[in-house]
């Protein structure tokens, strides 16, 4: 890969993504050593999907010529893994069992984004650029 193709990486996604790594973490962390039982499984798997799509969506800042349609997907799975989480998250901490209907949301960006992606990588370059 030449230095041109490095150049072209989505600084916003990419930013975007390594703060969803950053807050996935620290809920993950909170997680294993100060939340009580009743909350540890709500934070633990939103940490685990958001960090899993804040990957996706580093990945995707950084894809080769810069898709669109890459963008694109990392941008659904970054949003989705955030919106996923800060609804687990809540209805664990604060007791918010409405969020429930918050957190498919997410599911269904994170699925998006997946879709999406795979789009990009199988679209020949001159259609994916």
């Amino acid at each position: 890969m030449g230095y041109g193709r490095v150049m072209s990486w989505n600084r916003s996604l990419a930013g975007f993504a390594a703060l969803n790594g950053t807050m996935a973490v620290a809920v993950g962390a909170f997680a294993a050593h100060g939340a009580g039982p009743q909350v540890k499984t709500f934070l633990t798997t939103g940490a685990s999907y958001q960090l899993t799509h804040a990957l996706l969506g580093l990945v995707c800042a950084l894809w080769p010529a810069a898709p669109r349609l890459a963008h694109l997907g990392g941008w659904l799975a970054a949003a989705g893994g955030l919106i996923f989480c800060v609804a687990l998250s809540l209805i664990g901490l604060a007791s918010l069992p409405a969020l429930g209907a918050v957190a498919p949301v997410g599911g269904v960006l994170m699925i998006a984004g997946w879709v999406v992606v795979a789009l990009a990588a199988f679209r020949p370059p001159s259609i994916n650029a």
